[in-house]
């Protein structure tokens, strides 16, 4: 849409990271560059993370960007441990993930593990909520997270090292080499985090008697315990060629290695030693795509291929007598996608623009449980082996009749296995009903559908084969606006409401013979708002404020029928969903220092769907503080930055997830040394 996008180029002593390290930027002067928004985004509610977050220090990942920068949920246990996102009031199974368009969301259970994504391996990063979330994929209830890497070496050769100490003996280290040419971007970039993860904590699930000389109880307190077994070892690497003909046609290779070795911490209700136990799960994965981008004037075409690989292990064993290590749970997991997709898009006129994609997902799931024993004293493997394909198809024609109005129709029909979705259709609008400070409204409504995951029908015991698929109708609207002085401010902002329904809600729960097993039992309101904003403001020369904003208000409530007169989760939110969540981070820059200040809360959260204020069946709200401050220097030879990061700033005593302990006040420091190389006449190396 014309004059929609505004970009102001005014900026002054502002500290962007780029390759981990803040670049100074000088004064350009003021450039105004008037351009039509993308078709693609007509409607659309979508959050794009910039590269300062995403960049921030190497020892984040993206469960820690998604914490301090969005209103959606991240229910974490803990560092190095199970880290899941949910949108709108929603699951974490309800939350699509995509990876180069490649989605990676676990077969076996639907939902992604954000902990094991680092966020130096991902370059441009966005969030599509409820609806929109149709535009690239089915099965997205609450959203969709979208993850990409970008054929960025800069030209010559470069190189970057990043070395990190924190506190609890936490090491972490970033190294990147690349190169770059007219044609040709190559890049390899490896992160390694290890850590005894062994961090004090008040233990409110216990309680410790003081007794006088005649051993009546005179007192209790809360016993001051360390985080036990929860060491990790992680390694990624990730190799990306690019190749350009210069001639609208691009190759590139993406290749992301894992290897995980992770012990599962202890719970706040453990009683016994941590040498009594070892509980540890060991994962690798393998993720590889092949991609060509064929770009003409008014149509592209792309084509991508993919594997994915998963071996998962996962050993729980008990001190049984005299030192000797019993093997409780012998879990041994294997994942192996096969995956294809062609896009296309089409752009006869200004007012029209189509787009068609057809992709594939086959996965070979085999998962067992090699320690069940017999009676006649033999060993079982219990578990399935199953295969399945995903395919997914969609069609969108985008109209813009009138600069200031834009219409979009989506239609996408999925299969999984041999069961047919119903047509999953879409529509969106959006309309500028002022172009002083560009204020927008946006609207839109979808059905949507989501197959039963490979363990929900297959696991044993329990996996359940009659499962129906949930499906649902979701609504939003919403306005926004942004508007700004050249030089001096910028100013923007979204409020949003939405509303969806969702039947046949999936959900395991215990049965009678000592084992859970899921059921289509729930139908579940979630509705609220959402409320973005974001300010820059250049104060003086030299010095320049960033704040950004986020706030949801998410009820999620169970409609369904009772199961039993005594059942009272009808009417009650859901389980870990907080009804308030809120993020603020701000970022202040003076020439070559940067000081940054984030910050999260949650509401309470019920552990129970009864809502019970119990013990055991309520999470208090919690805040958390986090800082950090930042000094670059510039030498002949290599760029060095300094970095200090406090972390739970104000030592805050909190649990994100029952009987799982949380570290307090903790402290990282960050070195990060870019050799200069020698560039050739020829090359232009301008830093934005």
């Amino acid at each position: 849409m014309k004059g929609i996008v505004n970009i102001f180029v005014t900026i002054a002593a502002v500290t962007i990271p780029i390759w981990g390290q803040a670049q100074r930027v000088k004064q350009l002067g003021n450039v105004t560059v008037t351009a039509h928004r993308p078709m693609k985004d007509i409607g659309v509610q979508k959050t794009t993370l910039d590269s300062a977050m995403l960049k921030e220090n190497v020892a984040l990942s993206m469960a820690d960007v998604l914490t301090f920068n969005s209103a959606i949920f991240v229910k974490s246990f803990g560092r190095a441990t199970l880290s899941t996102v949910a949108f709108r009031g929603t699951s974490p199974s309800h939350t699509q993930v995509t990876w180069n368009g490649m989605r990676i969301n676990n077969p076996m259970l639907g939902m992604t593990d954000f902990s094991t994504i680092p966020s130096y391996f991902i370059d441009k990063a966005s969030l599509l909520h409820g609806t929109s979330s149709v535009n690239e994929t089915g099965g997205g209830l609450g959203g969709l997270v979208r993850l990409g890497t970008m054929p960025d070496a800069g030209e010559g050769i470069n190189l970057q090292y990043i070395q990190g100490i924190g506190s609890f003996s936490t090491f972490d280290e970033f190294v990147r080499f690349a190169y770059g040419s007219d044609k040709w971007q190559i890049s390899t970039r490896a992160v390694y985090s290890s850590s005894p993860n062994d961090y004090k904590y008040t233990n409110h699930d216990k309680k410790i008697n003081i007794y006088d000389d005649d051993h009546h109880i005179i007192g209790q307190y809360y016993p001051t315990e360390r985080n036990r077994s929860g060491a990790f070892k992680d390694l990624h690497i990730l190799q990306e060629v690019y190749y350009d003909n210069l001639n609208g046609d691009r190759l590139g290779f993406n290749a992301w290695y894992v290897n995980s070795d992770r012990e599962l911490p202890m719970l706040t209700t453990d009683y016994g030693a941590d040498t009594d136990f070892e509980n540890r799960q060991r994962e690798q994965t393998f993720r590889g795509i092949l991609s060509w981008d064929h770009n003409r004037s008014t149509w592209k075409t792309g084509i991508r291929g993919g594997y994915i690989h998963t071996s998962m292990a996962y050993d729980y064993k008990r001190d049984v007598g005299n030192g000797h290590m019993a093997p409780m749970t012998r879990s041994r997991s294997r994942i192996n996608t096969l995956y294809g997709q062609f896009e296309g898009e089409y752009t006869p006129c200004r007012s029209w623009y189509f787009t068609a994609n057809l992709s594939a997902h086959q996965h070979f799931v085999r998962s067992e449980d090699k320690n069940i024993i017999l009676q006649d004293g033999d060993k079982a493997i219990v578990g399935y082996d199953k295969g399945r394909i995903e395919l997914s198809g969609v069609l969108s024609a985008k109209w813009q009749p009138v600069d200031r109005l834009g219409m979009s129709v989506v239609v996408r029909q999925e299969m999984f296995g041999d069961k047919w979705a119903p047509v999953i259709p879409a529509f969106f609008i959006d309309g500028v009903i002022s172009r002083r400070g560009n204020v927008m409204l946006k609207a839109s409504v979808s059905r949507n559908y989501r197959f039963p995951t490979l363990n929900d029908l297959y696991f044993l015991p329990g996996g359940n084969p009659d499962l129906k698929n949930e499906h649902g109708i979701s609504y939003d609207a919403g306005i926004s606006f942004d508007t700004g002085k050249a030089g001096r401010y910028s100013l923007g902002g979204s409020l949003t409401w939405f509303d969806s329904h969702v039947d046949n809600w999936i959900i395991w729960l215990p049965t009678t013979k000592g084992f859970f097993s899921p059921r289509n039992i729930k139908q579940v309101h979630a509705y609220g708002l959402e409320l973005k904003s974001n300010l820059g403001w250049q104060p003086v020369k030299d010095w320049y404020v960033d704040i950004n904003g986020s706030y949801s208000w998410t009820p999620s409530v169970n409609k369904g029928d009772k199961m039993s007169p005594a059942d009272q989760s009808v009417g009650k939110q859901l389980p870990y969903v907080p009804r308030h969540s809120a993020s603020i981070t701000g970022t202040l820059s003076w020439r070559s220092w940067s000081f940054m200040y984030k910050w999260c809360w949650y509401s309470e959260r019920f552990t129970m769907s009864s809502n019970d204020y119990t013990i055991t069946g309520h999470l208090p709200q919690y805040f958390m503080s986090n800082i950090s401050i930042e000094k670059n220097l510039g030498f002949r030879p290599l760029d060095l930055s300094l970095k200090l990061a406090v972390n739970n700033l104000f030592d805050e005593d909190y649990i994100s997830v029952l009987s799982r302990p949380m570290p307090g006040i903790n402290f990282e420091f960050f070195i990060g040394i870019t050799p200069k190389f020698r560039k050739s006449d020829k090359t232009t190396n301008i830093k934005y």
